[in-house]
């Protein structure tokens, strides 16, 4: 009895690891464009210094899918860019997170490992290391900046082709970012083509936009949210990606928070940050894209 019980336990861990694997989607065949085969393997580890779990040196982006149940699902999908200064991606408070509050709601949602600097130990450490001096830090990520805009671009344009395989539809199709990841969100919404075109956008505490780019004729709908004091110093660029939305009589709403500082994602610092995902929920439901 107890030998049949632990065959069927096994049995069904297999089944529950086989599936989770399934749901983990290469974004393309083979080595990425504009990239050459890499031999150091991705990494995932708790990093002290976010104290958050994080994700460093992506050669190879993948779609992480994340699906709601059959009576919510409403059509619309959502792909989702967690930051890190592209050299990690904090991917639980700006993916994982992000997706299973979405995913309550109806929304189909892909958490997206772009391209990544390559980096050694610990991604994060480096990173605040590299920050204080900005041309050593552009220097190490500047080649890789242009790659994920173009895995960000990847992902809209793939979810909408493969649409109804997740009972979605490919004119329901947003992106949301954060920090490196808001960049990432904001490349996609300047530069587009028809057939990767999102329904809306969403950059929170984006690492700035394209320059001297115009807004697109058909822009989507875009949210914006950041707080004042961000350690970064990156609210202008969100309210100058809203700017060029507004001056553009393009569809676009922003939260500036007074206190909540970079990176607030969804950590809970008894601070109104706390609810900017409920903010951005009533502004989807507003738009129509949680209506079944």
């Amino acid at each position: 009895m107890k030998t049949s019980l632990m065959r069927i336990l096994c049995l069904a861990s297999l089944l529950a690891t086989l599936a989770s694997a399934q749901d983990v989607i290469p974004l393309y065949p083979g080595t990425p464009p504009g990239s050459t085969p890499e031999s150091y393997p991705e990494k995932t580890y708790f990093s002290k210094a976010w104290n958050t779990e994080v994700v460093a040196n992506v050669t190879k982006p993948t779609l992480t899918v994340f699906k709601p149940s059959p009576e919510l699902r409403n059509g619309t999908a959502l792909v989702i860019c967690p930051g890190g200064g592209f050299m990690a991606l904090s991917i639980t408070s700006e993916g994982t997170d992000v997706a299973k509050y979405m995913t309550a709601r109806g929304v189909t949602t892909f958490v997206l490992k772009y391209r990544l600097a390559h980096t050694g130990d610990d991604a994060t450490e480096e990173f605040t290391a590299l920050y204080a001096d900005q041309q050593k830090f552009h220097d190490t990520v500047g080649k890789v900046i242009p790659l994920a805009v173009a895995d960000g671009l990847a992902a809209v344009t793939y979810v909408r082709q493969h649409a109804s395989e997740w009972g979605v539809s490919p004119d329901r199709v947003g992106i949301i970012g954060f920090s490196a990841g808001g960049r990432v969100t904001a490349g996609v919404a300047f530069h587009y083509s028809p057939k990767g075109r999102p329904a809306f956008v969403a950059p929170i505490y984006a690492g700035g936009g394209p320059k001297d780019v115009p807004v697109p004729a058909d822009a989507p709908p875009m949210f914006v949210a950041a707080a004042t004091d961000d350690s970064l110093g990156l609210a202008p660029a969100s309210v100058a990606l809203y700017e060029k939305w507004a001056d553009a009589k393009k569809s676009v709403e922003l939260h500036m928070y007074a206190k909540g500082g970079h990176g607030f994602g969804m950590h809970k610092q008894n601070l109104p940050t706390d609810h900017w995902i409920d903010r951005f929920a009533d502004w989807l439901e507003f738009q129509g894209w949680l209506k079944r």
